[in-house]
């Protein structure tokens, strides 16, 4: 395979993981997220794909060996998300338990990213890059569109069957709140620095994105990305002005900008874009008291079976009555219920020390988007259930933060 070819594989794959959600699969004929169906079509189009580059890379070396001790060297924490991953599904197998696609797609997706990104030209790092911002945009114009014409296009769907309740737009993204977590992770990159915007281009999208963020729903990526966008913006500004320079044609737009603020979000208000954020903390179906709830059930398991892996027909029966049928919601918990102390502890470090090692290939400014991170994906099932989800932050922050050449880069 030419090395070409490979740059261009590269970034479809990228862009089949940031662009196709399981909503996208249905229309197309696979039903990923249901119960029924081939179990082939459970497995995400982006895992064969990284599967087929893994063994590309093998192939291609010659020596298979050298590979595996290169990624065992510069990207540990990588194979050790992958090892768990696999552990993870022989463990769901041997105790017959269902998901065991998630496995797949939550920890070895994710594990196999760095490793397949290592070493690669700045040329596809920079395609890659250019493909995840036009997802981006083309999510937030669809989500916004979904708003303004009650048609949601991909919805997170169940064998099928949407939820007609749901009205939160679901765009490229799927699930409305792991669409709220890339979208939020996305916006604190680019106020991070990451990416090659200038300026202007950077302000223009984190607007955007900010908008489209309402239209999600999602009550905890829209308070974390003011809270961490907000501190952001204190510190950029107090580092102006201490430095005693501020241009005039900046200092007029930002005042121009600051004038039309209110005017905009009361006319937005006027027109009802804020109702179905709003809607969700008035009224959140349920979800504050089911955390509350979850933590009963743990309660009445003992912890010998806690630490080893609760009864899974236990578990079931006990989410039944106190009516946690949707889900447990906090990634580590549900994780904790179904696997056991044991199995959640080692994923816990995995995943930490994953992105921790994300981090020190990255350049400045990474850490915000990964502490955003790390605070959503444990407001809601996020890593416990089937999801791209950690493979897509990999993929954010290796091509918004290389090191290098910041050729076009602000900040």
């Amino acid at each position: 395979m030419p090395a070409r070819l490979e740059s261009h594989l590269l970034v479809l794959w990228a862009a089949v993981l940031v662009g196709v959600s399981g909503g996208v699969l249905w229309v197309v004929g696979l039903n990923y997220d249901g119960l029924t169906g081939s179990a082939a079509s459970k497995i995400h189009p982006a895992t064969y794909l990284a599967v087929v580059l893994a063994g590309w890379m093998l192939l291609r070396a010659g020596n298979p060996v050298r590979p595996v001790a290169q990624a065992l060297i510069h990207r540990p924490a990588s194979v050790l998300v992958t090892i768990s991953g696999v552990l993870l599904l022989a463990l769901i197998a041997i105790r017959g338990g269902n998901g065991l696609a998630g496995s797949i797609d939550t920890f070895v997706l994710a594990g196999l990213l760095p490793i397949l990104l290592m070493d690669r030209d700045a040329a596809t790092l920079a395609r890659i890059e250019t493909v995840f911002h036009v997802v981006m945009l083309a999510n937030a114009l669809l989500g916004l569109y979904e708003l303004a014409s009650g048609q949601r296009f991909f919805p997170f769907r169940l064998d099928g069957a949407d939820f007609a309740w749901d009205t939160r737009s679901a765009a490229l993204q799927g699930h409305p709140l792991s669409n709220a977590t890339v979208t939020a992770c996305y916006i604190l990159a680019l106020a991070a620095g990451g990416g090659r915007f200038g300026p202007a281009q950077r302000a223009a999208m984190i607007a955007l994105q900010l908008v489209a963020l309402v239209t999600f729903g999602g009550r905890s990526a829209t308070i974390i990305t003011l809270v961490l966008g907000g501190v952001v913006g204190l510190v950029a500004l107090g580092r102006v002005l201490r430095g005693g320079r501020i241009p005039l044609i900046g200092a007029a737009c930002a005042c121009f900008a600051l004038t039309l603020v209110p005017v905009a979000v009361a006319l937005l208000a006027a027109l009802g874009f804020f109702d179905t954020l709003l809607e969700r903390f008035s009224s959140d179906g349920g979800s504050a008291q089911a955390r509350v709830d979850m933590l009963a059930v743990f309660d009445a398991i003992p912890f010998r079976e806690l630490l080893l892996g609760p009864d899974l027909v236990q578990v079931t029966t006990l989410r039944r009555i106190w009516g946690l049928e949707w889900g447990i919601e906090n990634s580590i918990l549900s994780t904790l219920l179904y696997n056991g102390i044991l199995v959640t502890t080692l994923l816990v470090v995995a995943v930490a020390l994953y992105l921790a090692e994300i981090a020190r290939s990255c350049r400045h400014g990474v850490w915000l988007p990964i502490l955003a991170f790390v605070i959503l994906v444990n407001t809601f099932e996020g890593l416990a259930g089937k999801s791209t989800l950690l493979a897509k932050f990999a993929l954010m922050l290796i091509v918004l933060f290389p090191r290098g050449p910041l050729r076009g880069r602000a900040g």
